[in-house]
């Protein structure tokens, strides 16, 4: 397989895609760089981007940046590339979370993953919206493990009391953020309600969904239960699938994986056909968040919940332009 050259319309693309990946509240905490001289792409962390009372330590955000990385490996490889990743590369600069080398052709067994996984990233979007009852087969729940094993982490399907056990710990966190005045200011302030509002970041009124009229799964409220703008009430499906995400370790590198393992499931889950929605509210608490893993010992560390299942795509969220978060040293056309 020849490679594109590496022009500026290619770089684009490729950051295009990268900027395709899923953050929290849509805030895409991330910039970019290419060095031509290496051929290396530097991801960097966005501080003006994070959240300050929901993401205080910064995890949500490196799980941000990790799917964006993992765009990006999918992209450069479509592109006829082979991609080298280091993930925190130079201790002394600790908002470059990645490089990643492009260091000639790709191979036929070079991309360790599906051959459809880069149509996918520009289909892939949440739907918090009611999923059928169709189950999710356990072939594709196989395929959807070994995602997440390719990139360091492990995937579970969870069963029956276990799932209850998990919908009400992410209730319990869902009650928490909406009490905490705070946390509710700095949500609504990502929302924006007028569909003529330009904002190239954040999350329209359209893509919010509605909530679970019979209060089985607490899906967010990014309104934070604001009485003039309360979501509509739906009924949705009666056995949620739900699948835990987690890592052996709890490290910056490891939220970094994490975000690369979440976004390989999510593409992978597109690839099927399948939609998808983040219950992401447990793992902003600390002591939830050690409840969330089904070990008795509590071995391994929840980084995500994913809700998966068959059901309408649902409106997309915006993205910059891959201009706006590209910074300098480009190569010439």
């Amino acid at each position: 397989m020849r490679s594109t050259p590496l022009d500026a319309e290619t770089l684009e693309t490729c950051v295009a895609a990268a900027v395709a990946a899923p953050s929290f509240f849509n805030s895409q905490p991330w910039r970019f760089r290419l060095n031509p001289e290496d051929v290396e792409f530097e991801v960097r962390a966005d501080p003006e981007r994070s959240l300050r009372h929901a993401d205080p330590v910064g995890r949500a955000l490196h799980l941000s940046v990790g799917a964006s990385v993992f765009n990006l490996r999918v992209a450069v490889v479509h592109f006829g590339w082979t991609a080298v990743v280091r993930l925190l590369p130079r201790p002394g600069e600790p908002g470059l979370l990645a490089t990643l080398r492009l260091t000639g052709s790709a191979g036929r067994h070079t991309a360790q993953h599906r051959g459809d996984l880069y149509p996918a990233i520009w289909r892939r979007h949440s739907s918090r919206f009611p999923f059928s009852d169709r189950p999710v087969a356990a072939p594709a729940r196989a395929e959807l493990a070994e995602a997440a094993h390719a990139e360091g982490a492990a995937l579970s399907f969870l069963e029956g009391a276990e799932t209850a056990r998990l919908l009400r710990l992410t209730a319990e966190a869902e009650y928490r953020n909406r009490a905490d005045s705070d946390r509710g200011t700095e949500s609504r302030r990502w929302v924006h309600r007028d569909p003529d509002d330009a904002n190239d970041v954040g999350l329209p009124w359209t893509v919010l969904g509605p909530q679970d009229a019979r209060e089985r799964i607490p899906m967010r409220d990014f309104t934070a239960a604001r009485h003039a703008e309360r979501l509509s009430a739906q009924d949705f499906e009666t056995t949620p699938v739900i699948a835990l995400l987690r890592t052996e370790h709890d490290r910056r590198t490891d939220w970094l994986r994490a975000g690369e393992a979440l976004e390989h499931v999510l593409l992978v889950a597109t690839a099927l056909g399948m939609r998808a929605s983040l219950l992401h509210q447990p793992m902003e608490w600390p002591d939830l968040r050690r409840f969330v893993s089904p070990d008795p010992e509590h071995t391994g560390h929840a980084q995500m919940l994913i809700r998966l299942g068959y059901g309408p795509e649902g409106p997309a969220t915006p993205r910059r332009a891959a201009g706006a978060v590209l910074d300098a040293r480009t190569p010439r056309r």
